[in-house]
């Protein structure tokens, strides 16, 4: 059985069409062999890392007091879901040219030193288990293969460093231009999402 975690990062939740996307991808794949968990950062959202979190983390288990074990669990939760999971399922609407805010409060947890990455003399190595990572990146107008598009660098670099290195995209832009250019974007997201999730099964 194939475990599937979602993250939506969606300020819409079910009316946006990256959870949309997002969800008819993973209704692609068989269902009788489909663990899902998600992770709706709107309905449940992730607060900003702040010091006392980090110093939290960088306190060994064993001399954390109360409030640094609560703090340290956010992110250990979290690390433990993206470790448990088979495919990483991402819905990331574009916000003002970046990832959303709540997504960005995401992933400052899942990168841990010595967790989830190290630094060694040849420079930093991801410590995570590599696996599928599948990306709906929705935007309002054309940005793929831009200086404008800043999240696809963004999240290739960060996967990366973490160990996760098999990242499929899939773009539905210019879903602001029109009905005609948003049912175009739509019908090629789908098209290419059917194409991943057949690879995923085979």
């Amino acid at each position: 059985m194939k475990k599937i975690l979602f993250i939506s990062s969606s300020i819409s939740g079910d009316k946006g069409h990256s959870v949309q996307l997002a969800q008819q991808f993973i209704e692609k794949l068989p269902q009788q062999s489909v663990a899902l968990d998600t992770l709706d950062l709107n309905t449940t959202p992730v607060p900003h890392l702040d010091m006392a979190e980090m110093a939290a983390w960088m306190t060994p288990v064993e001399q954390r007091n109360d409030e640094q074990q609560r703090l340290a669990a956010v992110s250990d939760d979290i690390v433990a879901r993206i470790k448990a999971a088979d495919v990483l399922v991402l819905g990331v609407p574009m916000y003002n040219f970046g990832i959303p805010s709540q997504l960005k409060a995401l992933l400052d947890r899942v990168a841990r030193a010595g967790i989830t990455f190290k630094y060694t003399e040849q420079g930093p190595v991801g410590l995570l288990e590599d696996k599928p990572v599948v990306i709906f990146a929705t935007r309002g107008g054309i940005y793929q293969g831009t200086s404008m598009d800043s999240q696809t660098p963004f999240l290739q670099t960060f996967f990366n460093f973490v160990g996760l290195k098999d990242i499929h995209f899939v773009y539905a832009e210019g879903l602001n231009m029109g009905t005609d250019a948003q049912q175009t974007a739509l019908n090629a997201a789908k098209a290419r999402l059917t194409e991943i999730s057949a690879k995923l099964v085979a």
